[in-house]
């Protein structure tokens, strides 16, 4: 690993709440230098770590402060004082959240099982309200658990899942409307 963490070209999924979500594509040049496409919009960035979480960034040529948490899937980043919580997720994490509810914000969620598992925990019950990115079931698959997040804000109309369950690929878990 480098300087500033990247030592290989990697592909992320990032929502912004409210916002349709992006492919990050980031290409290590070498030197604590990437190249970042978002979309179709390439940027080269030199970024230099300052601190745990706090980078000094250069985007095509104008400098900025990030500071940055993780919260599971949820960054928190704070670039030029300005807060902004994005979902980010890296290919295989998005892949198995494409087998479930994805990003997906609009009318009924359906949350199903990625893969054959066990359920370990329910977060939430039957009539609860939950709000966008709130966790709703942890499943262990292939010895890993997942928590499978609501994608919107809503109430749980159907709840499937009961701890300690065991699932098959597909399995209706959890609806939220």
């Amino acid at each position: 690993m480098n300087g500033n963490g990247f030592n290989r070209a990697t592909r992320y999924h990032a929502a912004i709440r409210g916002k349709e979500p992006s492919t990050i594509e980031l290409e290590p040049m070498g030197e604590g230098r990437l190249v970042v496409a978002l979309g179709d919009k390439r940027h080269e960035v030199d970024a230099l770590r300052i601190g745990d979480r706090t980078l000094s960034i250069l985007i095509d040529g104008r400098s900025h402060r990030l500071d940055f948490e993780e919260l599971g899937d949820e960054w928190v980043l704070l670039l030029n004082s300005q807060e902004v919580r994005v979902d980010v997720v890296d290919e295989r994490r998005f892949r198995l959240r494409g087998a479930t509810a994805g990003f997906s914000t609009h009318g009924k969620q359906l949350v199903t099982a990625p893969m054959p598992g066990k359920i370990v925990h329910v977060l939430v019950r039957l009539g609860d309200q939950v709000r966008e990115g709130q966790g709703l079931v942890v499943i262990e698959a292939m010895k890993m658990e997942n928590e499978l997040k609501s994608t919107k804000a809503g109430k749980v109309v159907e709840l499937l899942a009961a701890e300690g369950s065991t699932v098959e690929k597909n399995a209706k878990l959890v609806v939220v409307e």
